[in-house]
């Protein structure tokens, strides 16, 4: 039976949410899988990825194949790179503790990565808000200068026209 390790859409219509699972490659997109492996929501950005890698990486071992857009989510959360590492451990050219650390670095630097994109990300949204409320505060003293004339002699005039009635 041919395996793949494929996205299975959820969610509403315009509002997409993915399972990542194994499934067999004849069934239907959204049918019969034989094992859920994790989440994925695109509407977030970053987008959010949940996924179990030791048993993606396992299905990986035992032969399934990842379709292009889970390719591209294992590579993000890097199932691809530990089946990597652990057949640098069958072939003899890493021991299971240098294949630990590397991965361990590796989950480490990307979260920094992570982290570094949302910060951004906030530091553009408050930029954005600052931006809003300058535009906000000019347009509304302009606003202010524009009627303030207007009141000006409307007090003016009801000066006058009390003086007016009194003589």
């Amino acid at each position: 039976m041919p395996v793949k390790i494929r996205l299975q859409r959820h969610g509403k219509k315009g509002k997409p949410f993915y399972w990542i699972v194994a499934a067999d490659a004849r069934s239907k997109r959204d049918g019969k899988y034989l094992e859920k492996l994790g989440t994925y929501n695109p509407n977030t950005n970053p987008a959010t990825i949940d996924l179990n890698v030791d048993n993606t990486v396992q299905w990986l071992q035992n032969g399934a194949q990842p379709t292009d857009t889970a390719r591209n989510i294992l590579s993000y959360k890097g199932a691809m790179y530990k089946n990597h590492l652990l057949g640098g451990i069958r072939k003899g050219a890493l021991t299971q503790e240098q294949a630990d650390e590397k991965f361990n670095t590796w989950i480490a630097q990307k979260e920094g990565q992570v982290e570094g994109k949302i910060g951004s990300l906030a530091q553009a949204e408050a930029d954005a808000r600052a931006k809003a409320l300058e535009a906000e505060k000019a347009v509304n003293e302009a606003r202010i200068a524009a009627n303030a004339p207007v009141v000006e002699d409307a007090v003016e005039d009801a000066g006058e026209t009390p003086a007016g009635e009194e003589e």
